[in-house]
């Protein structure tokens, strides 16, 4: 890796660890994945205040980060738009990048700090599988002349009817390889779904052989988060990205706060709780 992205990634990581506060769930065009981001520019306002180590937006989103002069958390900028997500199984599944002919022209603009894309693997769906390579493709290309550090999600995803969309799985046995590949094809920092036993997951960082940041998906109940977050650290992760984990609660400036002590400060699941509480 050359020196420009590692000085990137020294915004992004403190101390090698990282709270990336993903909000850019906007461009899965699901009314579910919305429901407290109706006024982003106010959650906006609260991460800043809380300060994560990262937010994850969207471009169009972007500028509400990047407008503060003052101290605030690093960008990272999702590049690729797909339709995975949504409650029903489409004729076609596709996976395409914002800008294929210049892919990071907006987060060089914008001054982001990494680039997100993923790495669809659905059954029977061979053909977002290979658009997701080609993006990944192009990615690494431009991440290298420009340096900038690429994150890449592998993502397992279930069979079509099994609960919302396609659900990602945590099956060690399938996430191992499809990590492995994504580190092949040139990542920088992986972002992976948490295995079904976390005593598995130190397999998946030895496979990224990069920082590892966990994906958090749906919302779950705060004190369950919170414990599996320190158990997760504990597998060798570098740190968690959370959406509606942090947005969807009541409180998610205090949520950010308690994250930020289990992954800076090795608090456990009840001492993270407690400082929730606290608000």
């Amino acid at each position: 890796m050359s020196a420009t992205p590692k000085v990137r990634l020294n915004r992004l990581f403190n101390h090698g660890k990282c709270l990336d506060v993903a909000i850019d769930h906007g461009i899965a065009n699901e009314p579910d994945f919305l429901i407290g981001l109706e006024d982003i520019g106010s959650v906006m306002n609260s991460l800043i205040a809380a300060q994560p180590d990262a937010i994850q937006v969207n471009y169009g989103q972007a500028d509400l980060l990047q407008q503060y002069s003052a101290k605030k958390p690093a960008l990272v900028m999702r590049t690729d738009v797909g339709n995975a997500y949504n409650a029903a199984r489409h004729r076609e599944m596709w996976a395409v990048l914002h800008n294929p002919e210049q892919p990071i022209l907006a987060a060089l603009q914008m001054d982001a700090a990494a680039v997100v894309v993923n790495l669809y693997m659905i059954p029977d769906e061979p053909a977002i599988f290979r658009q997701c390579v080609e993006n990944i493709g192009r990615l690494r290309h431009a991440c290298e002349q420009y340096g900038m550090p690429l994150m890449i999600e592998p993502l397992v995803m279930a069979p079509a009817g099994q609960g919302a969309a396609y659900g990602s799985l945590g099956d060690v046995s399938k996430i191992v390889p499809l990590v492995r590949l994504a580190r092949e094809l040139g990542a920088d920092i992986i972002k992976a779904d948490p295995t079904d036993n976390i005593e598995d997951f130190h397999r998946v960082v030895e496979a990224a052989r990069c920082p590892t940041l966990v994906r958090g998906g749906g919302k779950g109940e705060l004190a369950t988060v919170l414990d599996k977050t320190a158990a997760l650290m504990a597998q060798g992760a570098s740190g968690m990205v959370y959406g509606r984990n942090v947005y969807q609660h009541s409180n998610p400036s205090q949520v950010v706060k308690a994250l930020m002590a289990i992954i800076h400060q090795g608090a456990s699941g009840s001492e993270a709780l407690a400082i929730y509480q606290q608000y």
